[in-house]
């Protein structure tokens, strides 16, 4: 029996699998659309779904290296609950997403879902349905950042957030630098710099807190002659508390981050600068469910 494509566009209006699984779906099944969704249920797609529609917005933000630290990942992977975070199956497909993505560099999560897994026969996609029809729970890979050269990546709060920096030295080698580049890293975790250098900050994002500082100074009485250098001054403190290099350096307050760089690179003889850095943390961004439980029982016993 012949189909079409509104017949696969039909059968994933009904089970809300994905395109390529409901043509496969028809084709196995003739073109029955009742077959067809026996054949997803069996497959055990139209469960996971199922589950795809609920919201993760827990999980883990996960950054690592290769062997050799000259290339880097920093991934989120997000589940429903903190529960399965906890998993070791879970971190464990995580580890495993990340790997993928050092090795096979891909574009964006669906091209990485397409990537053979490292270590295993199986493609991401399949690890991931298999993951969520034995955990139970819906399973997102989110995004990730990849990166090559001096990198050095660190967790925090076993997931909560992850951080991977880029360096340009010609000290990745040594014991020290490792050790100066993680508290760099930390910085990042702690701080949540927006951004790398005043350079990298954009000149309409300086323009409007001009405008909003300018009218703070006015509001305040000052001269408008002198409103002008109040807020440079105040935009000052703005790089300062935004800027990665000009942040006071969180184990050192009396050190910004840029010149406990230069000491770094002074002492050990060579050169350092921070390049780039990506801070991913876990459910950023996302809204998350509020649960009511006491009407859910009510409901329940109704």
């Amino acid at each position: 029996m012949a189909f079409t494509a509104q017949d696969v566009k039909a059968l994933r209006d009904k089970t809300g699998c994905g395109m390529m699984d409901c043509k496969k779906a028809l084709t196995e099944a003739n073109g029955d659309m009742d077959a067809a969704i026996d054949f997803l249920r069996e497959q055990g797609l139209a469960k996971q779904a199922k589950k795809a529609g609920r919201i993760a917005a827990e999980g883990i933000a996960l950054a690592v290296t290769n062997s050799d630290g000259t290339v880097g990942c920093v991934i989120e992977v997000n589940s429903e609950t903190d529960f399965v975070a906890k998993n070791e199956d879970f971190q464990a497909f995580v580890k495993v997403c990340a790997d993928t993505v050092i090795e096979n560099n891909p574009a964006d999560v669906e091209a990485l879902l397409a990537c053979k897994a490292v270590g295993s026969s199986a493609t991401i996609a399949e690890m991931l349905q298999e993951k969520v029809l034995t955990i139970g729970e819906n399973i997102q890979i989110r995004r990730f950042v990849r990166m090559e050269g001096a990198v050095v990546t660190y967790v925090h709060a076993a997931g909560r957030i992850g951080v991977m920096v880029k360096f340009d030295t010609d000290l990745a080698g040594k014991d020290e630098f490792i050790t100066y580049a993680k508290d760099v890293a930390m910085q990042v975790a702690a701080a949540n710099p927006l951004f790398l250098n005043s350079a990298a900050v954009p000149a309409e994002t300086i323009e409007h807190e001009k405008k909003i500082l300018t009218e703070q100074v006015i509001n305040e009485g000052k001269p408008a002659a002198i409103a002008e250098k109040i807020v440079m001054g105040k935009i000052g403190k703005y790089y300062k508390e935004n800027c990665l290099v000009d942040q006071a350096f969180v184990k050192n307050g009396d050190l910004s981050v840029q010149q406990y760089t230069d000491a770094t690179a002074k002492e050990l003889g060579g050169k350092i600068a921070i390049v780039d850095y990506v801070r991913f943390e876990k459910g950023e961004g996302i809204e998350k469910r509020q649960d009511d439980f006491a009407a859910e029982v009510a409901s329940m016993v109704k």
